[in-house]
C-alpha cells in the first residue's frame, strides 16, 4: 500500500519533470526561432506595425485638406474669407489658381480636395444687397474626408465677416456658400470603395501567390509553373458595375493600361519576396506584412488627407496608394492620363525598383 510521503514525491517528481520539459521546449522554440530570422523579425514586427499604425497613423476625421482657391478679385472681403479659410483646422491652402481649367484640373488629378471660387466683383455685390454666392467644389469620391470640412463652411464665412464688416451673430451674411460635391454627389460609399477594391484584390493575389508560388517551385527543386491569376481586373469592375452601380467615366482602355502596370509591381515585389523567404510561411508572413501597410495607409480604409505627414510619406512608397487614385480617378472622375501623371510615373518607379530587386535577388538564388 502507498504511503502518503511517497505520493507526495511522486507527485513532486512529476510536478519537476513537467517543468523541465516545459523549460527545454521553450529553449528549443527560441534556437528555432534564431536560426528562422524572419519569423522571428515577422512577430516581431507585425504587432509593432500594427500598434503603430492604429494607435497614430489612422483618423477618421481629417483635418487640414489640400485646397485650391481661385481669387477673382483683390478686395478686402476676399482676402478675409481667405485667411478665414487658413485659419481653419480643416482646409489647406496650398493653390492659389487663375483660371478655371487649373481649377478643374487640380480636383480631378486628385492634388486638391477643395477648390473653393470667389469671383469677379465679390465685395462690390455684398454692398449692394445682392447676395452673391461663394462657390465651394468638393472632391467627394472619398465621402468621409470630405463631410466634416463641408459642415465647417457656416461658421467659417461668419468668421470672415465678423473679422472684416463686424457682422453680429445671429445676422444672415450677406452672400451665399454654393458647395458642390462632385463626382459623388450622393455620397454613396459603394462609389469610394469597390474601385478601391479593385486594387486591394489585385494586391493579395498577385502579392501573396506570386510569392507563396515560386518559394514552393524553389523548395521542390522546380521553376516549371507558372502563376494563374485566379480573376482579372475587367472581371472586377463588371461585377462592381453590375451589382453596385459604379460608374465607369473614364477610358477602359487606360484603366485596363494602369492595371497591368500596377500588376507587374506587385508580380516583382512578390517574386523578391519569394528569393529572400526559405520556405512557404515565410513567404506568406512577409506578404502579410507588405499588405497591412497597403490597406491601412493607401487611403482604402481610412482617408489618406487625415493621416500624419509621416504615415503619408509611407503611403506614397505603396503600389496600392497610386492604384487607387488611379482607379477612382478613371472610374469617378472621367479623369486622362494628364490628369493622373504624378500616380502614372510613381507605380512606374516603383514597378522599376521592384523589378531591378527581384531580378537582382532571383539571379543569386539560382547560383
Amino acid at each position: 500500500m502507498t504511503t502518503l510521503p511517497a505520493m507526495s514525491a511522486a507527485r513532486r517528481r512529476s510536478s519537476g519533470g513537467f517543468w523541465r520539459r516545459t523549460w527545454a521546449m521553450l529553449i528549443k522554440e527560441f534556437i528555432q526561432l534564431k536560426r528562422d530570422r524572419v519569423s522571428f523579425a515577422m512577430i516581431i514586427m507585425i504587432p509593432l506595425v500594427q500598434l503603430l499604425l492604429f494607435g497614430y497613423a489612422i483618423n477618421t476625421n481629417p483635418r487640414h485638406l489640400p485646397t485650391a482657391v481661385l481669387l477673382q478679385e483683390q478686395s478686402d472681403l476676399g482676402h478675409s474669407i481667405l485667411k478665414a479659410i487658413q485659419n481653419t483646422a480643416y482646409f489647406d491652402v496650398t493653390h492659389i489658381v487663375q483660371d478655371k481649367t487649373e481649377f478643374d484640373h487640380l480636383l480631378a488629378s486628385g492634388a486638391v480636395l477643395f477648390a473653393i471660387e470667389i469671383p469677379a466683383n465679390f465685395e462690390r455685390a455684398v454692398r449692394r444687397g445682392d447676395r452673391p454666392a461663394l462657390l465651394v467644389a468638393a472632391d467627394a469620391t472619398d465621402p468621409v474626408a470630405a463631410g466634416s470640412a463641408m459642415a465647417a463652411l457656416g461658421t467659417l464665412v461668419q468668421t470672415a465677416l465678423q473679422h472684416d464688416r463686424a457682422v453680429p451673430d445671429g445676422v444672415a451674411p450677406p452672400f451665399e456658400i454654393r458647395t458642390h460635391a462632385r463626382y459623388n454627389p450622393a455620397a454613396n460609399t459603394s462609389f469610394n470603395i469597390v474601385p478601391g477594391l479593385v486594387g486591394t484584390i489585385l494586391t493579395m493575389t498577385m502579392l501573396i501567390f506570386t510569392a507563396l508560388s515560386v518559394t514552393r517551385e524553389i523548395e521542390r527543386g522546380t521553376m516549371e509553373s507558372l502563376l494563374a491569376m485566379p480573376i482579372t481586373p475587367v472581371e472586377i469592375i463588371a461585377i462592381g458595375i453590375g451589382l453596385f452601380g459604379v460608374p465607369l467615366l473614364g477610358s477602359l482602355l487606360l484603366l485596363a493600361l494602369l492595371s497591368t502596370l500596377f500588376i507587374t509591381t506587385n508580380l516583382s515585389i512578390g517574386y523578391t519576396f519569394s528569393t529572400i523567404a526559405q520556405n512557404q510561411l515565410q513567404a506568406m508572413q512577409m506578404s502579410m506584412m507588405f499588405f497591412l501597410p497597403n490597406i491601412l495607409l493607401s487611403g482604402f480604409m481610412f482617408p489618406f488627407a487625415g493621416m500624419p505627414a509621416w504615415a503619408q510619406w509611407i503611403g506614397e512608397f505603396l503600389p496600392l496608394t497610386h492604384y487607387l487614385r488611379i482607379v477612382r480617378g478613371i472610374m469617378l472622375k472621367g479623369a486622362a492620363i494628364a490628369d493622373l501623371r504624378y500616380d502614372t510615373l510613381a507605380l512606374a518607379a516603383l514597378m522599376l525598383i521592384a523589378m531591378i530587386i527581384a531580378i537582382t535577388r532571383f539571379r543569386r538564388t539560382l547560383d
